[in-house]
C-alpha cells in the first residue's frame, strides 16, 4: 500500500521550483484535512475580529486625515497620500498572494500584521506630510495584504457556490463601525490630538489576529505530525547562489518588480502633472508615463518564459477568458468612479459647502459602506440561490450610472442633505451589485486552486489600480480648479497668501463665517470643482454598463471548487494520493489513536468524506509510520 504522505514527499524532492503546486498550497490544504468544525470556525472566528477591528480602524482613522495633513498645512495634499496607498495597494496584492502560496497563510498573515503595525506606529509619531506619507507604504501594504490573505484563506475553505456569502464576512463589520467611526474619532479630538486614533491600532491588531494564528498553528502542527505535510523544503539547504536563484524563481521577484515599477510610474504622473510646469509639456511627466506603459507591456512577455518565470505572478492563460478579463475592468472602473464621487473630497465638500459636522459629514460619506454591506449580504443569499452573476452585474452598474448622475444633480449647497444621503446609499448598492459577483466570475475561471489566489489577487489589484487612478484624476482636477477658483470669486481684500492657507487647509476654509463674502465665494469653487469631478465619474460608468453586458453568463454551481478539505458547502473532498474512504463514507480520524489532536482546535470529528474514483484507505499506514 502506497502511503499518501510519500507523494507529497516525492512531489516536492525536486525543490520548490519542481511543482506547480507551491508549499503554501499544499500546506493549507493539509490543514484542511485534519481540522475539526470547531477549528474551522474558531478560523473564521479570527478573521472577524480582524476585519471588525481594520473596519472599525478604517472609519476612525478617515476623518483624521484630513486633520492630519491640515496640520502640516497641506490640506490639498489628501490626494497624494491616496495615490500612495493606492499604488501600495495595486501592486502588494499579487506579491502577497505570492508569498502566502510559498511559505504559507500563517507567515503572511503575521508579515501583515507586522507592516500595519509598524505604519499605525510612524503616522502616531508622523510630524511632516512626508513622514505620514511614508507610513501609508507599511500601513498600506499591511492593510492590503489582509484583505487578500482574507479573501485567499475564505476561497481555501469553501466551495465557490457558497463563497458569496462568505466573501461578504470581511465587510460585516461595516453595519456597526460606520456610525460608531466617526463618533470615536470626534471624541478623540475632543480630549486628545489625531494621533492616538493611529497609535492605539499597533496594539488593539495584533491582539485580535491571535484566534485565526494559533488556529492555524495547531492544525498545521497536526498535519505535519500525521506525514500530511513533507518537511518543508529550506533554502537553507542550498548554496548561496542557489538558494538565491530559487527564492527568486519561486517569488518570481522580477515580474514583481517589473509589475510594482509599471504601475507606479503610470500612476505617480497623474498627480504630478497638475503641479509640475506646463503640466502635460513637460518630457517628465510624459516620460514617466510612457516608462510605465512599456514595463507594463514587458510584464507579460516575461511571465511567458517557463525558464525565467517557472511560478509567475500571474496565470497568463487567464487572460484568455472573456469573463476574467470583463470582471476584471468591472473592478477598474467601478473603483475608479467611487475615488471621484465619493472619496477623498467628498468629505471636504460636506464640511466646508453644507457646513457639517466631523462626526455628520464622516456618517453621510460613509452611507456608501453601510448600504454596500447590506447589498452584499442580500446579493449573496441571491447568488447561492440561483448561482448565476451576470443579472446582478448588469442591475449593479445601471444603479451606480443613476446614483452618479444623482450625485451630480445635487452638487449645491441649496441640495437637500437626506437626497445626498439617499444619493450615497444607492451608489453602495450599485457597487455591491459590482464587486462580488465580478470576483465569484473571476475565481471561477481558475483551473486550479493555486490559481485561485492568483486570480483573486488579480482582481483585487486592478480594483485597488482603478482607485489610484481615481484619486489620481481627483487630485489633478481639485488642484488645477480649486486654486484657480478662488482667486476668480474671493473678494479683493484677500490675498494671494491667505487664499493659499484656505486652499491648503479645511480648517481654515470651515472658519469664515456661513453667508460671508469669503465663504460664498469659497463655496462656490468647491461646487464647480465637485460638478467637474461628478462628470468625469458619470463618464466612466458607461463602461460599466457595457462590461457588464459582455460578460458570459455561466452557473457557478458547474464550476470545479479548486479546493480540498473541509470545506464550508461541501463535505471533505481529497485528493487521490491523500484520500480516505470507509464503505459508509465515515471515519473516525486517526489524530486521537495517534496521540495527537487533543486540542479542541484539532480533535477528533466524524466527517462525511467525498469518495473519489481509485482513492484508496491510507491513513491506517499513515499512522502506523508515524507511531514507528
Amino acid at each position: 500500500m502506497t502511503d499518501a504522505s510519500e507523494d507529497v514527499v516525492a512531489d516536492s524532492a525536486a525543490g520548490p521550483c519542481s511543482s506547480e503546486t507551491q508549499d503554501g498550497v499544499k500546506q493549507i490544504e493539509a490543514v484542511s484535512m485534519v481540522w475539526s468544525q470547531w477549528g474551522l470556525v474558531f478560523a473564521y472566528v479570527g478573521i472577524f475580529l480582524m476585519s471588525f477591528t481594520t473596519s472599525l480602524e478604517g472609519q476612525v482613522t478617515l476623518p483624521l486625515s484630513a486633520f492630519a495633513v491640515s496640520e502640516f498645512k497641506t490640506h490639498s495634499l489628501i490626494s497624494t497620500v491616496f495615490v500612495v496607498q493606492g499604488i501600495i495597494n495595486a501592486v502588494i496584492k499579487p506579491p502577497m498572494a505570492k508569498l502566502a502560496d510559498v511559505f504559507g497563510r500563517l507567515e503572511a498573515f503575521s508579515v501583515s500584521v507586522l507592516l500595519c503595525a509598524l505604519g499605525y506606529a510612524q503616522m502616531a509619531a508622523s510630524h511632516s506630510v512626508q513622514t505620514y506619507a511614508s507610513a501609508q507604504i507599511f500601513y498600506s501594504a499591511g492593510g492590503t495584504g489582509l484583505q487578500i490573505l482574507q479573501q485567499i484563506f475564505i476561497a481555501d475553505t469553501s466551495t465557490l457556490l457558497n463563497r458569496a456569502l462568505f466573501s461578504s464576512l470581511p465587510d460585516t463589520p461595516f453595519l456597526a463601525t460606520v456610525w460608531i467611526g466617526p463618533t470615536i474619532a470626534s471624541a478623540l479630538l475632543a480630549v486628545t490630538t489625531w494621533r492616538w486614533g493611529y497609535g492605539m491600532w499597533a496594539v488593539i491588531l495584533p491582539l485580535t489576529f491571535l484566534p485565526l494564528a494559533l488556529s492555524l498553528f495547531l492544525n498545521r502542527r497536526k498535519a505535519w505530525r500525521l506525514g500530511l505535510i513533507a518537511r518543508r523544503h529550506s533554502y537553507r539547504d542550498f548554496s548561496g547562489p542557489t538558494a538565491l536563484r530559487t527564492l527568486f524563481l519561486d517569488l518570481d521577484i522580477v515580474g514583481i518588480l517589473i509589475l510594482s515599477g509599471a504601475f507606479a510610474l503610470i500612476l505617480l504622473p497623474l498627480t504630478l502633472a497638475s503641479r509640475a510646469q506646463d503640466t502635460w509639456q513637460n518630457p517628465g511627466i510624459v516620460g514617466l508615463i510612457i516608462l510605465g506603459i512599456a514595463l507594463l507591456a514587458a510584464f507579460p512577455v516575461w511571465e511567458s518564459q517557463p525558464k525565467l518565470a517557472p511560478h509567475p505572478l500571474i496565470p497568463l492563460d487567464l487572460l484568455k477568458s472573456r469573463k476574467f478579463c470583463a470582471g476584471c475592468g468591472i473592478g477598474f472602473f467601478y473603483f475608479m468612479v467611487f475615488y471621484m464621487s465619493v472619496q477623498p473630497y467628498f468629505y471636504s465638500y460636506l464640511l466646508v459647502v453644507h457646513g457639517q459636522s466631523v462626526s455628520a459629514a464622516g456618517r453621510i460619506t460613509q452611507t456608501f459602506s453601510f448600504a454596500a454591506t447590506m447589498a452584499n449580504i442580500a446579493s449573496s443569499l441571491l447568488i447561492q440561490r440561483t448561482a448565476r452573476c451576470k443579472p446582478f452585474l448588469v442591475a449593479g452598474a445601471a444603479v451606480y450610472l443613476g446614483a452618479t448622475l444623482l450625485m451630480l444633480r445635487l452638487r449645491t449647497a441649496a441640495s437637500s442633505v437626506a437626497l445626498l444621503i439617499a444619493a450615497q446609499a444607492a451608489l453602495g448598492i450599485g457597487a455591491s451589485l459590482q464587486h462580488l459577483p465580478a470576483q465569484l466570475a473571476v475565481q471561477s475561471c481558475a483551473t486550479t486552486h493555486q490559481q485561485v489566489g492568483a486570480a483573486t489577487a488579480v482582481f483585487l489589484t486592478l480594483v485597488e489600480v482603478g482607485g489610484a487612478v481615481g484619486a489620481a484624476v481627483s487630485g489633478a482636477v481639485w488642484s488645477s480648479l480649486v486654486p484657480a477658483k478662488l482667486a476668480r470669486y474671493l473678494p479683493p481684500g484677500v490675498g494671494p497668501a491667505e487664499a493659499h492657507d484656505i486652499y491648503a487647509s479645511v480648517i481654515k476654509a470651515c472658519s469664515y463665517a456661513a453667508g460671508s463674502p469669503e465663504r460664498e465665494a469659497i463655496n462656490r469653487a468647491y461646487q464647480e470643482t465637485m460638478t467637474a469631478l461628478l462628470t468625469v465619474a458619470a463618464g466612466m460608468c458607461v463602461p460599466l454598463l457595457l462590461l457588464s453586458l459582455v460578460m458570459e453568463d455561466t452557473r457557478l454551481d458547474r464550476a470545479d471548487q479548486h479546493v480540498r478539505g473541509r470545506v464550508i458547502g461541501g463535505g471533505v473532498t481529497l485528493a487521490t494520493a491523500t484520500a480516505t474512504t470507509t464503505s459508509n463514507h465515515a471515519e473516525t480520524g486517526p489524530a486521537r489513536r495517534a496521540g495527537l489532536g487533543r486540542s479542541w482546535l484539532a480533535r477528533d470529528f466524524r466527517r462525511r468524506v467525498t469518495q473519489e474514483p481509485g482513492a484508496e484507505n491510507e491513513r491506517t499506514g499513515l499512522v502506523a509510520r508515524h507511531r514507528e
